[in-house]
């Protein structure tokens, strides 16, 4: 198969998207690897556990930093071979954190690994988009989106289970070691792409800014900053909120974050069955259920069963999120700037991300865990309220003459997405 093969006379991708998601599994369980073992890393490095929560922060920093440039600099770049070397890059980062004496040559390695990472989603995010014809690309999402919401069902307390009986600096190793094997399967499944758009159709190459799409692709993102940091703001901390507002043992974390991520899984099948048919409804219950879950949480702490409940919730509300605010994207921007797309949503994740875990630790270090959940539950149901919003404003358009296909119905709304004339095939989220 050839990378100038036409994507509508391939077969649908399983082997290369798997490929994919399991280097996006292994990545997102390393980029949250320290909320699981934030007590962990604060006791052998004599640190304080807010500032062990900064490695997120750090990290994340650096992808949102990074990721646009380094985007822009190796866009001529064979798209396969440069995932490679990438994964090459982020191993050594993860041996140099298992190898790390002290909490500042802990921050080296996460500013590598989080160059790395950027440079990761600014390829991997757009992936899908050159693998498939668009008909098919809400399943290619679904598929590639399986592995990070893996990250969360085993990665990350698998991880924090090894960290607690082996020692943390031995999950960084393991993450490093899986790395290298999925830098090979990489080079051997995942088919190549020419990810450079074609003008033989007549397409006027635009600067992004002027491409009509881009005003979308910016909504979604500021969407994004705003849901994922506030979700951050809480989960950046919630082995200290198990283990010292919830008053479970120690041990219990990596069993309860795997009943989180369990969830996180039925999330993403419930997003693919409900958000195709009802993408507004689905994306406001999704919303509503985490504003109410972790509102509970901050208001019955020391009530195990209801705590259990409510992470379950809070996990399902949440899993399907991320892959319909990626679906969204992908859908909205033009074949022109989707690469660039995919490298702002790469940073505007990583700014939420990075963001929410400092607003958390400055929260923590000054009022407390539990009033972290009340403000996630307040930024949620703010991003809600701006969404239904946005929504009504976009029905007024709907009712006033329509426009073009490339201004609606192919590319979309911003907020709610394309306006669909027939179901997609396979898995709709």
């Amino acid at each position: 198969m050839t990378p100038t093969a036409s994507t509508a006379d391939r077969p649908f991708p399983w082997l290369g998207l798997l490929t994919l998601a399991a280097a996006i599994f292994v990545l997102v369980t390393s980029e949250f690897l320290p909320t699981g073992l934030l007590p962990d890393i604060a006791g052998d490095l004599r640190v304080s556990q807010s500032q062990v929560g900064l490695l997120v922060t750090i990290f994340a920093a650096t992808v949102a930093v990074s990721t646009a440039p380094l985007a822009a600099l190796t866009r001529r770049y064979s798209r396969k071979w440069l995932l490679i070397g990438v994964l090459g890059v982020f191993a050594l980062a993860n041996v140099l954190a298992a190898l790390a004496p002290s909490y500042e040559l802990l921050i080296g390695a996460r500013v590598l690994g989080g160059l790395a990472h950027g440079l990761f989603w600014a390829i991997a995010g757009a992936y899908a988009a050159h693998l498939v014809p668009r008909r098919q690309l809400a399943r290619a999402v679904a598929v590639t989106s399986i592995g990070g919401t893996t990250a969360f069902v085993l990665g990350v307390p698998v991880g924090t289970a090894i960290g607690q009986v082996l020692g943390w600096r031995a999950a960084f190793g393991i993450i490093a070691a899986s790395v290298v094997v999925l830098a090979l399967l990489v080079g051997r499944f995942l088919p190549a792409v020419d990810h450079r758009v074609s003008l033989a159709t007549g397409e006027i190459a635009l600067p992004a800014r002027r491409d009509p799409t881009f005003r979308g692709v910016l909504a979604i993102c500021l969407l994004v900053v705003i849901v994922i940091g506030g979700h951050n703001v809480f989960y950046t901390y919630i082995a200290p909120y198990i283990i010292e507002s919830a008053g479970f043992p120690r041990d219990s974390v990596s069993l309860l974050l795997f009943l989180y991520g369990g969830a996180g899984a039925i999330g993403l099948v419930l997003a693919g069955a409900v958000g195709g048919r009802y993408p507004r409804g689905g994306l406001y219950g999704m919303l509503a259920g985490v504003a109410v879950s972790v509102a509970v949480l901050a208001a019955f702490a020391g009530i195990p069963v209801i705590v259990v409940v409510a992470l379950v919730v809070w996990g399902a509300a949440f899993g399907g999120i991320p892959a319909l605010l990626q679906t969204r994207l992908l859908h909205t921007a033009s074949p022109r700037v989707r690469d660039l797309g995919a490298a702002l949503l790469t940073t505007s994740f990583n700014i939420a991300i990075g963001g929410g875990a400092l607003v958390g630790g400055a929260l923590l270090d000054g009022a407390g865990l539990l009033v972290l959940p009340v403000v996630e539950a307040v930024v949620i149901a703010v991003a809600l309220g701006a969404l239904i919003a946005s929504d009504v404003r976009d029905r007024r358009r709907v009712g006033a003459p329509r426009p073009g296909p490339t201004t609606v119905r192919e590319y979309g709304s911003p907020l709610t997405g394309p306006i669909p004339t027939a179901a997609p095939e396979g898995l709709d989220i």
